[in-house]
């Protein structure tokens, strides 16, 4: 059974699936148009982070950061190789949806990336309502990067 909780982005199986997002990242994407967070920068206050686990083994991660005035923005989804085609992210994402849910957020976006590596991703948004939106907090029109958003409704 998967199970997911809050977590710590330092925890040493957490840091190296999040290294290996920021080498993907890197490679797939300009550096200027890499907005994904190291474990550090996701240790902040005003993020949340959980991970997904079946039996102690990790599976995948996701976070959200609050962005002021009832709007959040998922940070750093991510699946292990392994848990890859199990619907780990499904879980991730459903899982914080309903958190920004339950914390009152009335609207959550995302930024992710253009390039076909970034369609299982954008497909996954899609699939759970989100929509193409402006650049939002304090991103800009990049050619690289798409952003999406999905009013969330109250609990």
């Amino acid at each position: 059974m998967i199970s997911i909780e809050i977590d710590d982005p330092a925890r040493p199986d957490v840091h190296q699936l999040l290294s290996e997002h920021l080498a993907d990242m890197f490679a797939t994407s300009p550096a200027e148009s890499v907005h994904a967070l190291d474990h550090s920068a996701l240790s902040h206050d005003a993020i949340t982070f959980w991970t997904a686990r079946e039996d102690g083994v990790l599976l995948g991660c996701g976070a959200l950061k609050d962005l002021g005035a009832g709007h959040a923005e998922i940070k750093s989804m991510r699946t292990t190789a392994s848990a890859r085609g199990r619907g780990v992210a499904t879980q991730m994402l459903e899982h914080i949806v309903a958190e920004a849910a339950r914390l009152g957020y009335g609207r959550v976006s995302l930024e992710t990336g253009t390039e076909d590596y970034f369609a299982p991703a954008r497909r996954l948004y899609e699939r759970h309502g989100f929509t193409e939106c402006p650049p939002f907090a304090d991103y800009t029109l990049d050619p690289n990067s798409v952003f999406m958003e999905l009013a969330v409704p109250p609990k």
